[in-house]
């Protein structure tokens, strides 16, 4: 072999040697994440399921009136909202512990993770309860539970309107301390102004797919999608904004729970959880829950 010949051959090679090299690489490194993402998500699952297994035990506690398994599973920020809209405290539930609303063991269940937030909501008939779970050092801790009990007949209708709305779509009785909870009041914000609106389309933009609200002002629960259908037929019974009397929130970072009393005019007053979580960089509602309070006189 002549040694310009010699010299191809050695360098087609080492040319290959480099390509085979390399795809061993990449596909020794493909293997690897994807192991990695296996054990990411078996790691996700599983902390779900601790969550969820969590929650058995809780009503499983409530309903034996069990105050030692509660203390261990009631956050020390826990407030027991009752379908009549009254609010108890840890303390108060522990002291006496009311019965949850929904006892069937076929009620439906669903869940979704937000980072350390847990929500599960159960469904049954005209009764609904909103579960908040959020994972300390110590493990998972029920920070809130909401019922809703539905009205057995549709609302009266109400007419829409497009007066301007003041409270809550330009001020709200609350000073955000962080920034998450500037964007998720300037979100809250604006999803309020596009409802008095009936901008469904951008009322939708702030509106996670698995929204789910349930409203003691109302005969069925709403989706995104039947809220933003509602929307554009300027259907508005029992769902227009009502002025914030009350407002806290809580930052978990890429979640937040916005906790309000509001009073609609000439009615009684209703205690809102309302879930938000970040997508990126837009906060979005997943969850409101609306509980009328009942002892509460009419204004």
């Amino acid at each position: 072999m002549n040694r310009r010949l010699k010299n191809v051959v050695i360098a087609t090679s080492l040319r290959a040697a480099i390509v085979i090299a390399s795809f061993l690489q990449c596909l020794t490194a493909s293997s690897s994440a994807a192991q990695q993402a296996s054990v990411g998500q078996q790691g996700q699952k599983d902390f779900e399921q601790r969550a969820l297994a969590a929650d058995r035990e809780f009503q499983s506690a409530a309903f034996k009136s069990d105050t030692a398994a509660l203390d261990k599973l009631l956050d020390v920020r826990f407030t027991w909202t009752d379908a009549n809209g009254n609010t108890l405290t840890r303390q108060e539930v522990l002291r006496q512990t009311p019965k949850p609303a929904i006892a069937d063991e076929a009620a439906q269940t669903t869940a979704h993770s937000y980072g350390s937030l847990e929500t599960i909501q159960v469904h049954s008939g005209k009764d609904h309860a909103l579960h908040v779970w959020v994972n300390r050092s110590t493990g998972w801790r029920l920070l809130l539970y909401q019922e809703v009990h539905l009205l057995d007949e549709p609302p009266a209708p109400t007419p829409g309107t497009r007066a301007a709305c003041e409270n809550p779509c330009k001020t709200i009785p609350y000073q955000p301390k962080t920034q998450n909870e500037r964007d998720v009041l300037g979100g809250f914000q604006s999803l309020q102004t596009y409802t008095v609106a009936h901008d469904a389309k951008n009322w939708g933009m702030y509106v996670a797919d698995e929204f789910e609200a349930a409203n003691s002002n109302s005969d069925q629960t709403l989706t995104k999608q039947g809220r933003m259908a509602d929307l554009a037929r300027s259907k508005m019974a029992g769902y227009t904004p009502m002025p914030v009397v009350e407002m806290h929130v809580l930052d978990f970072g890429m979640a937040a729970i916005l906790i309000s009393k509001h009073q609609p005019p000439n009615a009684k007053p209703v205690h809102i959880t309302r879930v938000w979580i970040k997508r990126g960089s837009n906060w979005m509602e997943a969850a409101s829950y609306q509980t009328r309070i009942e002892d509460a006189p009419i204004r």
